[in-house]
C-alpha cells in the first residue's frame, strides 16, 4: 500500500531504510517532539526492532515510511484501540529536522487520514502533542483535526513538566 501526494509519498518500511532512520532518529531534536516510546539515542538495535515489527504488519499495514524526492524523511502510523475504545486509533508522525517547515507532515497525515478511516473501520482518531510544539499542532489543525482538550502540565518530558493538547477527528467532520 502506497499514497502519493504532491509533497511526499507514503510507503511500506524496506531494509534500504535502516541508514536513513539511523541518522534522522538520533536528532536529539527529533525526539524532544515525541514520546519516550521514541528512544534517544537511537541506536541499529532500535531499528532493527522497528523494521521487524513494520514487515511483520502485513497486508493492514500501520506504519509508513515518508518519502521526500526518493529520500526517506520520517514515518507516520497509527495504534488501534481497543476494549471500550474500539473503533478509534491515535496517529503519531515524526520526520528528520531538514524536512520540517515543508508541509510534509500536514500532507502525510491527511494522506494517512483517509486510509485509517477506510481500512480500520473507524469512526476516531486522535493525537497528541506537547504544548511548547505549536508547529505540531498546526499540522494537525491543517490535517482536519480540532483542539479537543489541554491537559494542563500533565507529562514530563526531558525534565521539563509541559500540557499535553488532545486533538481529534471524528469520520463524520469534514476532513
Amino acid at each position: 500500500m502506497e499514497f502519493e501526494t504532491a509533497l511526499c509519498r507514503l510507503r511500506p518500511y524496506r531494509e534500504a531504510d535502516r541508514s536513513a532512520i539511523l541518522e534522522l532518529a538520533n536528532d536529539g531534536e527529533v525526539g524532544r517532539k515525541l514520546t519516550d516510546r521514541f528512544p534517544h539515542p537511537y541506536t541499529d538495535d532500535d531499528a532493527s526492532e522497528w523494521l521487524a515489527l513494520c514487515a511483520s504488519e502485513g497486508e493492514s499495514t500501520r506504519n509508513f515510511a515518508v518519502e521526500v524526492d526518493g529520500q526517506y524523511a520520517g514515518g507516520i502510523g497509527l495504534e488501534l484501540r481497543e476494549g471500550i475504545r474500539v473503533g478509534s486509533a491515535e496517529i503519531g508522525c515524526w520526520l528528520g529536522r531538514r524536512f520540517w517547515g515543508r508541509g510534509v507532515a500536514t500532507a502525510a497525515a491527511r494522506a494517512l487520514v483517509g486510509y485509517c478511516f477506510d481500512t480500520f473501520n473507524l469512526d476516531r482518531l486522535e493525537a497528541t502533542v506537547f504544548g511548547w510544539n505549536p508547529a505540531s499542532a498546526r499540522v494537525l489543525e491543517k490535517a482536519g483535526f480540532q483542539l479537543e482538550g489541554r491537559l494542563r502540565r500533565a507529562v514530563l518530558k526531558d525534565g521539563e513538566r509541559t500540557d499535553l493538547l488532545v486533538y481529534g477527528l471524528l469520520i463524520t467532520d469534514n476532513w
